[in-house]
This record gives C-alpha cells, structure tokens and sequence, in this order.
C-alpha cells in the first residue's frame, strides 16, 4: 500500500503533463490567419523569448551561486544535506519551465484566438481558453511530478536505506531537501514575477500614455512603437512570471503541510507517512478534477456568457476535489491524531479542508465584486472620472483599501476553523485543499492575457470591429478572473506562511513568539516595512522604465516621419530593448532584499526576532497584497467600462471623452500595483518564510546554530505578554521527545 500511493503521486503529475501536450497539439493546429497576423504573433513571440534567455542568464548564475552556498551549508548541522542543493536547482529549473510552457502556448494561442473571433465568440473562448489550459495543467503536473519524485528518491535514500524512522533524523533531511525544491521554486518565481511586471507594465504605461492619451490612437494601433512591447510584457508578466509564481506557491503549500505532517506519529497501512503523503496525493486528485473542469467551460454562441462558463468549471472542480478529499482522508489517515498537543481526528482534517476551499471561494466571490465591470465599487470609479483624473485616482484607492475588510475577515474565520478542526495540520491542509484545483484557477488566469494579446493582434491586423469586439469581451472577463486569481493566491499565501512559520517555530527551537521583548517587537515592526519597501522598488523600477519608453515613443514620432499616416513602420525593437533591458536590472535589488533579509537577521539577532519579522511580513504583505491588486483590477475594468459605453449622470460615456482620458490615467496608476508589486506579496511572504525554515537548524535554540542562539531563552515569563503564532487557546510548546 505504502509503495502504491508513493508512486501514484508522480502518475497523477505525468498525467496532467500528457493532458497538456494533447491539448497543445490541439492549439497548434489551429489556423493563424493572414500573413500580416502571423508576421505580428511573430514579432510578440521572438521578443517574448528574447526577454526569457536575458533572464535565464541572470538567473542561472544566481542559481549557481546559491546552489553552492547551500551545499556548503548543509555540512554545518546534523539535520541539514549538501544534497539540497541539488533539489534547489531542480525546483529552480522546474519553476523556469513552467513558465516557458505558459509563455510558449500563449504565443501561439493569441493569434488563433483572434483568427477564432472572426468566426464567432465561441471558437474565441475555445482556443484561448485551451491555451490557459495548457499552462494550468503544465504548471500542476511539473508540481505534482517533481515533488513526487523526489519524495520517493530522497525517502528511499535518507529513511529506507538506512533504515531510520519517519519521525527521525533522516526522515528530517528528506523534507529538508524538498525544502530546498521549493526555494528553488519560489526564488525564480519572485525573479520572473517582478522582472516580468516590469517589463510589461514599462511597455503598457508607455503605450497608454503617448499613444492613447497625446496622440490619440489606440493602445494597440500598429503605428504605437510600443505596442509589440506590450503584448510581449502580457506574455512574459501574465503567463511565464504567472506560471512561474503559482508554480513555486503550489510546492511551497504541499511542502508547509509535509512539514507539519512530519510531526505526527500515526500508525496507519502507509509506513506511518500518511500525514505527509495526504497533501500531495490532494494535489495529485485536484488535476483530475481540474481537467474535467476545464472540459465543461463551453458557451453555446456570440450571447453566451462566458464569466458564467468560467464559473461553472471553477466549482465543478472545486466540488470534485473537495469530494475525493472525503473519500482520501478516511483511507488515508487513522481516525485520532495529535500534533504538538493538540488532539484532533480525521473527519477534523476534511472539514478543515473544506474550509479551505470555502475561503477559496469566498476570496473569489469578494474580488469578483470589486473588480468586475458594472458592479458598484467599479461604477463609483466610473462616476468619479467625471471630474477629473485626480478624482479617479481618489476613488480607485479607497475601493482598494475598502476591498481588505471583508476578504480579512474571510481569512481570520478560516484560520481559526481549519484550526479548531485540526490544528496547524488543519491550517496548512487547509491551504492544500484550496490549492489543489490550482491547474483550473491557473487556466481560468491564463486566457485572459491570450485574450488580451489576440485583441491587439486583431486591432494591429486591422480586422473588422466585431472581431475586435469579441476578443475584448474575453479580455474584459479576464481582467476580472486575474483579479480573483491574485486574492486566491493572497489567501492561500497567508495559510501557506502560517504553517511554515509553525514548521520554523519548531525546528528553531522556541515555544513562542514574545512581542514584550524589545529585539522581538523591533523586528514585527521591520518586517511590517519590507513588503511596502518592496513595493516601492517595483513601482519606482516601473516608472523609470515607463519613462524611457515615453520617450522613445515620442522620439519615434516626432524623428520618424509618415508613422501616423500608415507610411513608414515604427522601430518596435527600440522600445523591446527598453523593456528588457529595464526589468533585467530592476529586478535584482527586490529578490536580494526577500532572499538576505530573513538569514541576516536570523544570524544576528535569533530565531525569536526572525519570528517577529515573519509576522511582521505575512501581515503587512497580505494587506498590501489585497490592496493593489483589487484597485489595480477596479481601475483597469473603469477603464474598459467606457470602451464599451457607460451612463453618467444621464449621458453615455465612451472612448476618447474626457472622463476616459481621466480613466486612462488611472489604470496606468494601477498597472504596476496590479501586475508587478501586488502580486508579488504572495511570493515575497512564502520565499522569506522558505528562507527561515530552511536557516532554522543553524540558528536554532538547541545548541546547533552558528549565532543568535545565546540571545533566546526557552522559558516563557509569566508576565510576558505573547504573541503565539496559533489562536486562543493554542501553544507551540514542543512535542515530547523534540
């Protein structure tokens, strides 16, 4: 039995990968249209793999380099292997190549989707949405594959060989190195999510500015010098820095639940590893699931409702998956077990799961109504653009801080359910089960950049309007599913760091975490700054790069003459240079300071004050997070509300009024907090909390550690007032024998 469910982990893994690769054949076979759309497409895809090799450039040196630094440190300690440097580089190439699948699809998939829409809008949804498809079930099944397969190596290797138990020193090591898979993961993800919302949103920014608003052309009119920049920063922001970035969130969810599983002695028929196997088993089901899913979205014609196709896939694979997870838990797991004193059973564990995806849903439903075009949070934006961009900007902001309200509250419940039913295994399974479906998520995310991109291909092609139409009414339904994507991912971040801070507070040694010590509060207080520093570099990296590109675009018009008239062909591989040139560099300073900050001061302060700067972080990052992802979305959909005609105050509004012009302003302000530092919160929160668990047996209280040891003290004041990472009711004390 042990050996079958090992196995069947990779199967599951293998067969979303070969679901994937009919369903690419499948796209690739579709028409492309004239030779003036191909020549596009072209265009967008060489410079979308252009910007891939710079980066992959950048980043295999850094893999390299942090490869070795790991080895070395995996000599330092007992419970650490120089072999994680290994599974760091495979999760660094497997996070890579999740996003080359997305990306590579995606350039082929947006010209047949616009060659789609010439037909009608339901051949449109089927092409762009088979794209999606592709990337979901490649990132899903390299996820399940890859983590998978190095359990059962690293299993045999550290546990069966030498014949240690499953709660010993070698089964230690063993999910060490799968520690080490997901740092790989999620360190790219952090690199391709901020260099690529760089790149993406410099080329938007530029193209919304000088084309839009002072020549007044369309964004994606053929004689924008920025416009193949721009499709090129949808593939490689949206769909490769995507890919990569949900990606290193799906290992990083299955690994914080492994951890904790580890901790629970359980005699059951799978060697005593069904806590541990349980959330990647869920994951394996959930492409399952997610591939019937994907089969069911479908719209009968041009009348169809294609966010109700998309909803109608979501919960059936979310229904599915909850339902196999009924079903896995009472095979799988003894009826009693405990974990760190905290007793619970197995019907506790699916229905934390089933919080889990109840949180999952609700995040969606919550984000959905603040970004989605004609509900009120959107139309107040609309109404305020009236008067003015400085009034739109004012009402983007306010429903972006409004929109954290609810979905906090969302997340509070969940945490202290999935708790109650089942403890920090419950919070951390919690997170599994609303990641499990991450393949259909992902699908539903993907299409909308393909959507996105075959609309400029169609307006570039110069194809009627209805063609034009069709892809903007897919594009505008993507725009709200990328919203409600990121609050997923922004829920699932905030479980996710909640267990890995538990694994960190374990094997670090400590009971709990003391905010009445001043180190301890000092730290809460820095970790709470990091996210809004990082942010601020985003942002800024935008900017600069944006302004570059203004200026190009300006250059091009004024020194080039006959562009606007149709009669000469603008200088497209300036302003792709731009872009890549921009987000390469900018992206370094963000990924060191997530990366250096966590070892810096848990070597020179201990594992207590790292502890307040996770809190510190996990906090701040996922209200910020929520914040600039839901305005960032409400702006851009105000936007896209009058391309397609809205009523104000009586009259209709529409494309090149005055209150779009103020509307184009403010979707410009929020194309960075949307696409590059908004959901880079998600990354950044689980990558530090990556980093300390995986510092932890060096730093640790129990005498293994190389600094900040001496600072902690395991015994806990009795007037010390507590800030334990559980909830009432709740302590970290260790388990007897720990």
């Amino acid at each position: 039995m042990q050996n079958t469910i090992l196995y069947l982990v990779p199967a599951l893994g293998i067969l979303g990968l070969v679901v994937m690769a009919i369903k690419s054949a499948w796209v690739s076979k579709q028409p492309t249209g004239d030779a003036n759309m191909t020549e596009l497409a072209s265009y967008i895809a060489e410079g979308a793999m252009a910007f891939l090799k710079a980066e992959w450039k950048i980043l295999g040196i850094f893999a390299v380099i942090a490869a070795a630094l790991l080895a070395w440190s995996g000599t330092l300690v007992e419970t650490s292997s120089p072999v994680i440097a290994v599974s760091f580089l495979i999760g660094a190439v497997f996070s890579a190549t999740a996003g080359y699948f997305g990306m590579n699809i995606a350039t082929k998939a947006n010209v047949r989707t616009t060659q789609a829409a010439r037909t009608d809008l339901k051949s449109a949804l089927k092409v762009a949405f088979t794209g999606g498809t592709v990337m979901g079930l490649g990132v899903a099944g390299l996820a399940v594959l890859g983590l998978g397969s190095l359990f059962i190596v690293f299993y045999n290797v550290y546990v069966v060989s030498t014949g240690g138990s499953v709660n010993g020193l070698e089964m230690e090591k063993a999910i060490e190195v799968l520690a080490g898979f997901s740092l790989g993961a999620e360190s790219i993800a952090l690199f391709a999510r901020v260099g690529g919302g760089i790149y993406t949103k410099a080329a938007d920014v530029g193209a919304d500015l000088v084309g839009k608003v002072e020549a007044g052309i369309p964004e994606d009119d053929v004689r924008n010098p920025a416009t193949i920049a721009d499709n090129v920063g949808d593939n490689v922001g949206d769909v490769a820095g995507m890919g990569a970035d949900l990606f290193g969130s799906y290992v990083a969810t299955i690994l914080a639940t492994m951890v904790l599983g580890r901790e629970i002695a359980v005699s059951d028929n799978f060697g005593g590893l069904s806590p541990i196997l349980l959330p990647m088993v869920i994951a394996g089901m959930g492409i399952i699931s997610s591939i019937i899913g994907c089969s069911l979205v479908r719209i009968s014609d041009d009348n169809g409702d294609v966010q109700q196709a998309l909803n109608i896939g979501n919960w059936s694979s979310v229904i599915l998956t909850t339902v196999a997870c009924f079903f896995l838990v009472k095979w799988m797991l003894p009826e009693n077990m405990v974990l760190r004193g905290h007793e619970f059973t197995s019907m506790g564990v699916f229905w934390a799961i089933l919080v889990g995806s109840i949180v999952g849903a609700l995040m969606s439903i919550v984000t959905e109504f603040y970004t989605a075009m004609g509900k009120r949070p959107v139309l107040s934006i609309v109404r305020q653009s009236d008067t003015g961009a400085a009034t739109n900007i004012i009402g983007g902001l306010s429903v972006g801080m409004e929109s954290t309200l609810v979905p906090t509250i969302i997340l509070a419940a969940g945490i202290y359910m999935s708790h109650h039913f089942a403890g920090l295994y419950g919070v951390a399974i919690a997170a599994s089960g609303m990641m499990a479906t991450t393949a259909m998520q992902l699908a539903i995310d993907a299409f909308g950049p393909i959507a996105d991109n075959a609309g400029g291909i169609a307006e570039m092609s110069g194809l009627p309007k209805e063609v034009r139409g069709r892809t903007d009414i897919l594009d505008a339904v993507g725009n709200t599913t990328a919203a409600t994507g990121k609050g997923f991912a922004i829920a699932s971040a905030a479980l996710t760091a909640l267990a890995l801070f538990a694994a960190f507070v374990g094997l670090a040694g400590i009971s709990s975490i003391d905010i009445y010590k001043a180190d301890v509060l000092a730290g809460l207080f820095v970790g709470g700054m990091i996210p809004f520093i990082f942010s601020s570099l985003a942002i800024a990296a935008v900017g600069r790069a944006a302004m570059e590109m203004v200026k190009e675009v300006r250059r091009q018009f004024k020194e080039i003459p006959g562009i606007m008239e149709h009669k000469a062909k603008p200088e497209y591989d300036k302003c792709v240079a731009i872009s890549t040139q921009a987000s390469i560099k900018e992206m370094m300073l963000p990924g060191a300071i997530a990366l250096t900050t966590p070892v810096i001061v848990g070597f020179a302060f201990g594992p207590e004050v790292l502890g307040g700067l996770l809190a510190g972080v996990t906090v701040s990052g996922v209200l910020l997070g929520m914040f600039q992802n839901n305005a960032g979305g409400a702006w851009d959909n105000a936007k896209k509300s009058f391309e397609a005609g809205v009523e104000i105050n009586g009259r209709m509004e529409y494309k090149g009024s005055e209150a779009h012009k103020a509307s184009v302003t403010g979707d410009t302000v929020g194309d960075p907090f949307k696409d590059t530092s908004g959901p880079s919160m998600n990354i950044l929160i689980k990558l530090m909390s990556i980093v300390a668990l995986i510092i932890a047996p060096h730093i640790s209280v129990a005498g293994h550690g190389h600094g900040g040891g001496h600072h902690q003290s395991q015994e806990i004041q009795n007037n010390a007032i507590q800030l334990d990472i559980e909830l009432p009711e709740l302590n970290l004390e260790q388990s007897a024998g720990q």
